[in-house]
């Protein structure tokens, strides 16, 4: 299979549906695009049923262009990573995998122009945290809500209005950032380094103010990551947990137990924020985001420090914390459907606690004089009586 036809095929699933995020290859599937959150078929010329093992092992094996590094990660570990450019029309994150003894791909579109922090209706805090001199800012939740983009937007918020270095440490380059204000200097795991702990380590003696990790992936980068917030870098990077007390005790499970105490200390030294995303299906189409925002004060340093307790937990911690750009899911959840962005079906199935939401959901209907039960006419039975 030549690139010609490689690139054919790519360009008719893009343009096949409106807001294509995704491009999907499996097995026993036809060829399929994630639109708006949700898996759609694509239909060819010649059309193509079901996908044989055949046709989407050479589609694979195509993308990874006989890449030493990325043919021996795929044997070896069962899936790659790698980048790939539609000339003209589109860039991709690729992840290639094995399963069931046979190869699938999915190809991650990547925005061409980088949007901004107003574009993307991010919360305020987000240019608090492009502010930030030094520190650690974790921006978590599963894959594919939305972090990197993100992160892109606080970036290039720097680049805009901060003359310092920036270096990126990605898997791979999703976001191009150009030489504005900042100097920006983008490196991508297996092209220009090996892998995280060893990237970071070299970008110390690199001389950035920034610096950007794609992932933390275990406990050697993590710590590394510590140490230059605690030389006064500003380390950005993404973790893979759902709220922000989760984030907090994924990275105390990486360390031995006789550790944990002076990770403590070096977490609650470090944090500025840590920013927990979800996106969810949007009335009439498309996605929107939520989010979950915990900034550092007094009380969260200590509770990081001593964990959490009763009345000082950071769910709790976030609620009184939304004049200083602190937010709980549940809350932003419930500004979203007084927006009119999503149903209350959603609300409550993305919600942390649906008892909150719900009693939210139903203080916005009743200032609006509408509903909040579906029971309908109650009245007195004038005629019960207790016999004596």
């Amino acid at each position: 299979m030549k690139k010609q036809v490689i690139d054919h095929v790519l360009t008719k699933m893009l343009d096949a549906h409106t807001n294509v995020s995704d491009l999907n290859l499996t097995v026993g599937k036809p060829l399929q695009v994630e639109s708006s959150g949700s898996l759609v078929k694509v239909e060819l010329e010649p059309k193509i049923k079901d996908l044989t093992p055949f046709q989407t092992e050479i589609f694979a094996l195509n993308l990874i262009s006989q890449d030493r590094r990325l043919t021996e990660t795929l044997l070896s570990e069962g899936s790659c990573d790698l980048s790939y450019s539609l000339p003209g029309k589109a860039r991709f994150r690729v992840n290639v995998f094995s399963q069931s003894g046979h190869y699938s791909t999915v190809l991650r579109k990547l925005e061409s122009k980088i949007p901004t922090i107003k574009e993307l209706n991010l919360p305020q805090a987000f240019y608090q945290i492009a502010q930030e001199k030094n520190g650690i800012v974790f921006v978590t939740g599963a894959t594919g809500s939305g972090k990197s983009t993100s992160l892109a937007a606080t970036l290039d918020d720097i680049n805009d209005n901060k003359s310092v270095h920036v270096v990126t440490l990605e898997d791979p380059i999703e976001y191009q950032h150009p030489q504005k204000n900042s100097t920006f200097n983008q490196r991508e795991l297996g092209k220009d380094f090996d892998n995280f702990a060893n990237g970071l380590r070299a970008a110390l003696r690199q001389a950035p103010k920034v610096i950007l990790v794609g992932e933390m992936r275990d406990r050697e980068s993590v710590e590394i990551g510590l140490s230059a917030a605690e030389t006064g870098h500003l380390v950005l990077t993404t973790i893979h947990t759902v709220d922000a007390g989760q984030t907090i005790n994924r990275i105390l499970g990486m360390f031995d137990k006789e550790e944990e105490r002076q990770i403590r200390i070096r977490l609650a030294d470090t944090i500025r924020w840590i920013v927990c995303q979800r996106l969810l299906p949007k009335e009439g189409g498309g996605r929107v985001a939520a989010f979950e925002i915990l900034g550092s004060n007094l009380r969260v340093k200590d509770a990081i420090l001593n964990g959490e307790s009763e009345g000082k937990t950071f769910y709790e911690m976030m609620e009184v914390g939304k004049p200083f750009g602190m937010t709980t899911f549940d809350s932003y959840i419930i500004s979203l459907y007084e927006q009119g962005l999503i149903n209350r079906e959603t609300a409550l199935a993305y919600s942390s606690r649906k008892g909150i939401v719900g009693r939210g959901i139903d203080s916005i209907k009743s200032s609006r004089g509408e509903d909040t039960t579906t029971i309908k006419e109650l009245e007195i039975d004038r005629e019960y009586h207790i016999n004596r």
